[in-house]
C-alpha cells in the first residue's frame, strides 16, 4: 500500500487578503510560516520516503520547512499546482460570488484529470512508500474527489497546513 499524506500549504499574504491566487507563486505570511513549522514538528516522526510539492513558491516553501525534519529533498511537480483561475486571478474573492466563470478558468474536467494523473504518478513512482505531498486547496480537493470517487462538493475544505491521509491500493 502507498500512503499519501496530502497537505495544503501554509497561509499566504493573499489568503489573508482574500485574493484569488490561482497559479501565482504566492508568499507565506508569518502565520503561514508558523503553521508550516508546527506541521513539521507534528510530522517529524512520520517515516516519509519522499516529499513532493506543487512547483508554486507557497507550496515549495511549506514543503521545505517540513522537509528539514526529514533530511529529504523536495521534489516538485506542476500536477499539484492550484486551479488556474484565469481572469479571476488576483481578484477579491467576495466580489466573485455569483459571477460566471471566465472562459480561461481551468475547466473542472481538466482539473479532475490532472488530479487523477497525480494519483497515478504517486502510485507508479512511489508504490509501497510513504509520501508527503504539499498542494493547494482546490487541487487537493480534486485529488480527494478522485480518490473517494465523489463530487468535489462532497470533500470538506482543507485549512492551511492541514494534512489528510490517502491510502492508495490501486492505480488511478
Amino acid at each position: 500500500m502507498t500512503r499519501l499524506y496530502l497537505m495544503r500549504h501554509g497561509e499566504t499574504v493573499d489568503n489573508a487578503a482574500q485574493l484569488m491566487q490561482g497559479q501565482t507563486q504566492g508568499q507565506l505570511n508569518e502565520n503561514g510560516i508558523r503553521q508550516a513549522e508546527q506541521a513539521g514538528k507534528e510530522l517529524a516522526t512520520y517515516p516519509f520516503d519522499a516529499i513532493i510539492s506543487s512547483d508554486l513558491k507557497r507550496a515549495v516553501d511549506t514543503a521545505r520547512i517540513v522537509a528539514r525534519h526529514h533530511g529529504l529533498p523536495v521534489v516538485t511537480t506542476p500536477l499539484l499546482r492550484e486551479r488556474d483561475w484565469g481572469d479571476f486571478t488576483g481578484r477579491f474573492i467576495p466580489d466573485l460570488k455569483g459571477l460566471p466563470f471566465p472562459d480561461n478558468v481551468e475547466q473542472l474536467d481538466q482539473l479532475l484529470s490532472r488530479a487523477r494523473r497525480f494519483l497515478h504518478y504517486i502510485y507508479k513512482e512511489y508504490s509501497g512508500q510513504t509520501v508527503l505531498a504539499v498542494g493547494h486547496g482546490i487541487i487537493n480537493k480534486a485529488i480527494q474527489a478522485v480518490y473517494h470517487d465523489c463530487g468535489m462538493k462532497d470533500v470538506p475544505r482543507m485549512t492551511n497546513a492541514e494534512v489528510r491521509l490517502l491510502e492508495l491500493n490501486s492505480d488511478y
